[in-house]
This record gives structure tokens, C-alpha cells and sequence, in this order.
């Protein structure tokens, strides 16, 4: 089954999305000039999600990939909820109690976050209540608690990360008398999800990793050439530090069941993650919410069965590792990305594709000859030598995109074959998923004059 060029096109751009950050937003010039994102589905429903807001009470700008797994639910309720607990967690005391007395006496709330969403990113209306009040008990609790210290972004990360996943937690040990919300939260927690997010203000990067979807940054070296920087680990097998951990945090007797064939008590590829309450809960506790819960519950053998070997829980935490980098003019852009493109792709090769796309994105601005006179003939010739350089690339005005038709198409040249590329992309849905995983990317491009200024 062959597909032309446009039918590749239309598949690939379907989820395509890209924002420019406004010249001057009223606070001060952004470190960040815009950022493009697109998903390519390999189970359906597609179990990734994306995130993007700015923040509006505070500095900042928020950026996230959420890989889920048993089911799209945890994922999907991470990329609705995470924000909030996040940008919550950086408010200063003053602003929480504004926001509190607001609700209190039923004004309008100042908003927390400017949302950049594609039209496909669903927000559920259903449970919207219910989340919105376990935030609210959050932040009252952090008015009670008040230090009078300003909070660091690193701390604000963690907490929220930790916060949300006890609340998701909660709410599905709670239920819920609408028998539909009832069973939303519990397949929230049964199901699971991994998150790396980014937050961007001025010059300090911080990223938070949860799981094994990744952040990477894309350095241009003085001789033009890029190179790629990990700003996140990955909380799997492959990482000796990751299977310490677990050891550390169980008994000696279980050292030889904690982690069997690469996976979480033989089971689970990450090793951190939302939700996935199968690795949290006693199995008391287990047991007790799915005979309590709705007989949908009940019909779903996953939620029936109890780990092997398993003794001392929780075996999984969504506790995210931080790191901090403060950005430099030679880093152009970060790429945030599920595990789907680094199983197919190394970082330095998605460093080296984006940074010769992002360059080439410029040929493409008008040509500025600065006030000099410019004879026709001189301009032809400028227009016709750029045109040479820029034919080949530019099927796609989004990185992500171009990154994505990289990942699927690339053959052992390193260049994209058509003739791949379409039949990857005509595979149907049950075989799709043997050949590569759902794929979610953010490209953010920097802004090296803002930069350099700091």
C-alpha cells in the first residue's frame, strides 16, 4: 500500500502545532522565541500527551511530554493537572491567598496559566470540579504552611510532581458518587504515565524527569557544527544508579525479584511514573477499591491481578529527578520527546537534523540588505543561491515534524526514503505498534540575543 507524497504529508502534519513567543509580553523579553510540537500515533487512541502554558503570575514558561501506558488515562490527566500543581507551587504566598479569597467569595479567579493547545488536545469537562478542588486543597495547604521564603523552581518541581501523584492516588481510594467520574479516577490510577517537563524563565532551565522520555539540548559549536547535551536520565534498567535505588528502598531478601528482565518486578519498563497503583498500593488496598468499584473494573484483568513477588510496597515513585542548566548563546533549542524517538534515533543525530532544519528556517526569513543599494541582478542572485540551498528541506515549516519524518523514514544513510517512509506510515493500527512506539516531540528554539544580554 503506497502513499504519495501529500498523503505522507497530511498524516505527518495532522497533530502539528507551533507557537510564537509575542516580541514583548509586557514583563520582559523571552528567552524563548517559540516552540513547535507534533504526535505521530502508534496505538489508538494514542497513549502520549503534551502540554505547553505560560505562566501568568509568575516568570516562566511550562513544557511537557507524558508517555502513558496500560491506557492513555494517567497521561491524559498529568498533562491536564501537572501545570497547575506546578505553577501553584511557584505562586507567592500574597497570590495564593488572592486566588483563595476569590473562590472564597466567589469571584473570578486571576488566571494561572495561558494554555498553547492543539485543537486534538482534549481537556476532560467531567472531571474538572474534582480536580480543581484537590488543587484548591493544595494551595491551602501551602497558605497554611507558609515560610515566607520564596520558593525554589526545583523544590516547586518536585513537590508538584509528588503532590498530584498522591492526589490521584487518593481520589480513586475516595471514589466518587457520579458512577462515571467513579471509574474516570480509577482508571487514572490503574493506568500509568511518565512526564519529562521543562520550565523556562530567562536564563535558568530546570527539567523534570519522571520515567525514560527524555530532554535533550542542541549546542552549536564555534565551527557551525551541533552537538546534543542530556538534561534528563532515564529511570529504567539500563541505569545502574535507577536499580540501586529500588535496592536501597527493599529488603536484602527481595534484591533477586525487584527487577527480572529489564523490567519493575518483571513487569513495568520504567522505573518512576504516575499512577500504576498495581506498584503502590497493599494489596489490601488493592483489593478493596476494585471490589468496591464499578463492575467495569471489575471485567478488567489487569486490575485483578497482583504483582508477583510483591511484599513491601510502594515499588514506584513519581518522585522526578531536577536538573538545573543555565542556558548559554551557543544553546539553540531543547528537545523534549517520549521514548518512541529514542528508540530510533541517537541524540546527536536528532541534535545535528534540527540544528541544520532551525538554520535553514532563517534562509526562508526576507533577505535585509541593511540599506545598502542593491542592484535586481545582485538580488536575483542572493535569492537564486538560497533557493538552491533550501529545496531539498522544506517539506515541513515545523521541527518536530521534520524530526518526525527523520525517525520513521531515515535509512542506514541517515536520509529520508520515501519509499520507507510510506509504507511505516501505512502499516495498519495492530502493526504499527510492532514496528515503533507512539512519538511526541517539543522543539523549544532560544533566543541567543536575549541570552547573551543576561
Amino acid at each position: 500500500f503506497y502513499l504519495t507524497p501529500p498523503q505522507v504529508n497530511s498524516i505527518l502534519k495532522a497533530n502539528e502545532y507551533s507557537f510564537k513567543v509575542p516580541e514583548f509580553d509586557g514583563k520582559n523579553v523571552s528567552s524563548v522565541l517559540g516552540f513547535d510540537s507534533n504526535q505521530l500515533p502508534a496505538n489508538a487512541p494514542i497513549e502520549d500527551r503534551r502540554s505547553a502554558a505560560t505562566c501568568l503570575q509568575t516568570r516562566g514558561m511550562l513544557l511537557g511530554v507524558f508517555d502513558g501506558h496500560a491506557g492513555c488515562a494517567c497521561a491524559q490527566a498529568v498533562s491536564e493537572r501537572l501545570f497547575y500543581y506546578i505553577a501553584v507551587s511557584l505562586l507567592p504566598h500574597e497570590t495564593l491567598l488572592e486566588i483563595e479569597n476569590a473562590v472564597e467569595s466567589g469571584r473570578a479567579l486571576l488566571p494561572i496559566l495561558q494554555w498553547h493547545k492543539h485543537p486534538n488536545d482534549y481537556f476532560s469537562k467531567e472531571a474538572s470540579k474534582l480536580y480543581f478542588n484537590s488543587l484548591r486543597t493544595y494551595w491551602q495547604e501551602l497558605i497554611d504552611l507558609n515560610t515566607g521564603e520564596t520558593t525554589d523552581v526545583r523544590e516547586a518541581l518536585i513537590n508538584a510532581f509528588k503532590r498530584l501523584d498522591n492526589d490521584i492516588s487518593l481520589e480513586a481510594q475516595v471514589g466518587d458518587p457520579n458512577s462515571f467520574l467513579n471509574y474516570l479516577v480509577l482508571r487514572v490510577a490503574f493506568s500509568g504515565a511518565t512526564a519529562c517537563v521543562a520550565h523556562v524563565d530567562g536564563v535558568d532551565l530546570h527539567i523534570a524527569n519522571t520515567g525514560d522520555s527524555r530532554a535533550m539540548l542542541g549546542v552549536q559549536e564555534e565551527d557551525g557544527s551541533w552537538s546534543a547535551v542530556s538534561l534528563s536520565y532515564d529511570h529504567n534498567a539500563q541505569n545502574e544508579n535507577e536499580v540501586e535505588r529500588v535496592k536501597m528502598e527493599h529488603p536484602k531478601s527481595e534484591e533477586k525479584s525487584l527487577v527480572k528482565q529489564d523490567r519493575l518486578l518483571g513487569l513495568l519498563m520504567p522505573f518512576r511514573a504516575f499512577g500504576d497503583v498495581k506498584f503502590k498500593w497493599s494489596i489490601e488496598l488493592q483489593k478493596r477499591v476494585v471490589e468496591s468499584g464499578p463492575d467495569q473494573l471489575n471485567d478488567n484483568e489487569y486490575t485483578k491481578f497482583i504483582p508477583p513477588n510483591y511484599y513491601t510496597p510502594p515499588y514506584l515513585t513519581a518522585e522526578p529527578e531536577v536538573i538545573h542548566h543555565k542556558l548559554r548563546p551557543q544553546d539553540k533549542f531543547l528537545v523534549l520527546a517520549t521514548d518512541g524517538l529514542w528508540e530510533t534515533m541517537h541524540r546527536q543525530d536528532v541534535a545535528r537534523i534540527v540544528g541544520e532544519y532551525l538554520t535553514g528556517v532563517h534562509h526562508q526569513q526576507p533577505i535585509a540588505v541593511g540599506g545598502y543599494k542593491v542592484t535586481l541582478g545582485q538580488m536575483h542572485g542572493l535569492l537564486t543561491e538560497r533557493r538552491a540551498r533550501i529545496s531539498s528541506v522544506f517539506e515541513d515549516q515545523n521541527a518536530a515534524t521534520h524530526l518526525i519524518r527523520h525517525a520513521v523514514g531515515n535509512n542506514e544513510f541517515g536520509t529520508v526514503d520515501h519509499e520507507r517512509l510510506s509504507k511505516m506510515l501505512s502499516l495498519p493500527e495492530e502493526l504499527a505498534r510492532m514496528y515503533r512506539d507512539d512519538i511526541t516531540i517539543i522543539v523549544v528554539q532560544f533566543n541567543s540575543h536575549v541570552i547573551g544580554a543576561y
